[in-house]
Formats: C-alpha cells, structure tokens, sequence
C-alpha cells in the first residue's frame, strides 16, 4: 500500500455528495469504503461514518451539535477531581484500547456502533496522524477515555467511556484545554445528548457549521 498523502483540499467532496445534500435525518451516503483516503474526504468535510446494522453509512445531520471551546461546563465538584490528582492522563498512548472500551464498555455491549471493521480503519487513521485519544488511568488501569479525528484546526469527537466514576468527563476537560492550548477553532461532537447538553454543548445550523468546519480544516494546526 503506497503512503497515505492527503491531497488539496475542495469545496466539493471527492467521494460524497456535498453534505448539504442529506436527508431529514441526517443520512447522505450508504457503503463505500473505510480506506484513509475516504476518512479524509469524509471527515475533512463534515460528514461522519456511523454504521447502522452492519452497513456503512455516512451522515451530515442539520443541526449539528458542538462544543464551543470556551463554553464546556465544569462543575465545581469536577473541577475538585481533575484537580486531586485521583487520575493519570495521557494522549495517544492507547488508541486502540479507547475505541475497544468506547464500543465494550459495560454501558454500551450490544448497542454500539463501532464494529470491529471500523475500529480496524480508526486504527490505520490513527497510524497517519489523524485520530486521536486522551486516555484517563487510574492505579495505573485504563479509567476512561475519550477518542475523535482531527483535520487542521477542526476536531470531531466521536465517542467516550468510563470505568471509573468522572473518568469521562475528566477525559474531556483534558480534551477541550489541549484543544484550546494548540489552536483548534471547532470541536463538532455530531449530535446533542441531555449529558454535552449539561457539559455546555448546543446546535447550530449545519450551514454555519460547515461554514466553520472548512475553515478550520485548511489551518495549519496539529493535535
């Protein structure tokens, strides 16, 4: 397999419709494939990969929810325990291990979405530099963590977990500062639960989130 080399960034998606073009639902595209060169297209654009019963399908939903950078809620409580130095955090140290308990977690066992061909290409996506993790130990055992794919100045969260109380939560503030601290302009956590929604999180119309999204992916920044 040659090198993975992403090529210039357009407007208009290589292998997708435009993401305008989604149903009421969100959905855009059915099959295809989970080679870097179509993670790029996809997440460089707004559109996720979210299989539904085995098949592969692509979505752009409006609204779509994000986290603005400077708007996540902490608790006094929380900020106490990110403060007590109960846990241990790291990045990218166990990528693989993230999105194994993300779909394995003992909330999540038969109802996740991350099969394990997609955690196979999230993995190969991590290889190159553009999916990334914050892992959270505790007594030097995984505790929780959260993963997501970063193009340019644009991050997606896709998924987190834990297993140890606050474990998740202390995985995202982790996320959000690290963000912050190296320049990241859009964090697009897809769509909106009653938990972001408490952490700060909102909608916004796709069309200013795409706006957004295209400007943030051309930036020079790294994770």
């Amino acid at each position: 397999m040659l090198p993975f080399r992403p090529p210039k960034w357009k407007p208009r998606p290589r292998f997708f419709p435009r993401p305008e073009a989604a149903d009421a639902e969100g959905l855009l595209a059915v099959g295809g494939r989970l080679s870097p060169e179509w993670l790029w297209d996809a997440y460089s654009h707004g559109i996720f990969a979210w299989p539904v019963e085995e098949m592969l399908t692509w979505w752009s939903p409006d609204p779509r929810a994000v986290l603005e950078l400077d708007q996540l809620y902490v608790s006094r409580r929380l900020a106490r325990t990110c403060r007590s130095g109960k846990f241990h955090l790291t990045r990218d140290q166990a990528f693989a291990d993230v999105l194994y308990w993300c779909a394995n977690a003992p909330d999540r066992r038969g109802e996740t979405w991350l099969t394990p061909w997609l955690q196979e290409a999230l993995v190969r996506f991590h290889r190159l530099g553009y999916a990334h993790s914050v892992e959270v130990w505790h007594q030097g055992e995984l505790a929780g963590g959260v993963y997501g794919i970063g193009i340019g100045a644009a991050f997606s969260a896709e998924s987190m977990f834990h297993l140890v109380r606050d474990a998740s939560k202390v995985a995202l503030v982790h996320l959000v500062e690290h963000l912050r601290e190296k320049g990241f302009q859009v964090l697009d956590i897809q769509m909106l639960t009653p938990h972001m929604e408490r952490m700060g999180a909102r909608e916004i119309p796709r069309r200013e989130f795409l706006r957004r999204w295209y400007q943030a992916v051309q930036q020079p920044v790294r994770f």
